[in-house]
């Protein structure tokens, strides 16, 4: 059987880590979020670590060449050995191309790009509407989707909910302006590979999850024949 070697790429709230939690049960591969992987990396003074520590102390953006050092540690491990869902890297072409040539180094190879695709004013909807416990931000509701039994009192404890800065609809949109420039370029360069497989994110989370086992059970048989 091929390596479920995974790019998961998509706008913000399109639902990427939820499916990449459902694909991680599933296949037994491990989900490598850019972002946890830096944080674990600088929290046990690894090598790595120390060196993105200090440009970070910095101010300084941690370079891909850090990153993708991160990378090839982390996909090297045992329990990625038959896969690994990537989300939040690469961001733009270089990284593209710098995560390629690493693969390529390890005798390894991407089975696909998954893009869950939702439209921007989707995007804005679905995250503008969440509200979070201020006494225990695990505590998530949306004023459409799941709304409280009270206008912004959390059910479970009382406390009083609130917008968090970063779901508010101008921070959404210019999150987005940097994803369309920097990110979304990606969709163009992963197709040309032939690497690129679109999902609607706006259907139901079991209904692209469903899709997504479907493409990768195709994409398995068609390399055994």
């Amino acid at each position: 059987m091929s390596e479920l070697n995974l790019i998961l790429l998509g706008p913000p709230g399109a639902g990427k880590g939820t499916q990449a939690e459902r694909l991680r049960v599933d296949f037994g591969v491990p989900h490598i979020s850019t972002g946890d992987m830096l944080r674990a990396q600088v929290a046990d003074g690894t090598q790595l670590g120390l060196q993105a520590k200090g440009y970070m102390d910095a101010g300084e953006l941690v370079p891909d060449e850090v990153i993708i050092g991160m990378i090839v540690e982390r996909i090297g491990a045992e329990d990625a050995r038959d896969g690994f869902l990537l989300d939040g890297f690469p961001r733009n072409e270089e990284q593209a191309d710098a995560l390629g040539q690493a693969l390529d180094g390890l005798e390894r190879r991407l089975l696909a790009t998954l893009l869950i695709d939702v439209p921007d004013d989707e995007v804005v909807r679905r995250l503008a509407g969440r509200r979070v416990c201020v006494k225990n931000p695990s505590h998530i509701y949306h004023v459409e989707f799941d709304p409280p039994k009270h206008d912004g009192v959390c059910d479970q404890d009382g406390s009083r909910l609130i917008q968090r800065d970063d779901d508010q609809e101008d921070t959404i949109r210019r999150r987005l302006e940097v994803y369309h420039q920097q990110t979304a370029p990606l969709i163009d360069y992963y197709e040309r590979a032939g690497l690129l497989r679109r999902f609607d994110g706006r259907r139901s989370p079991d209904d692209v999850h469903d899709h997504i086992r479907a493409t990768l059970a195709t994409l398995r048989l068609e390399e055994q024949l």
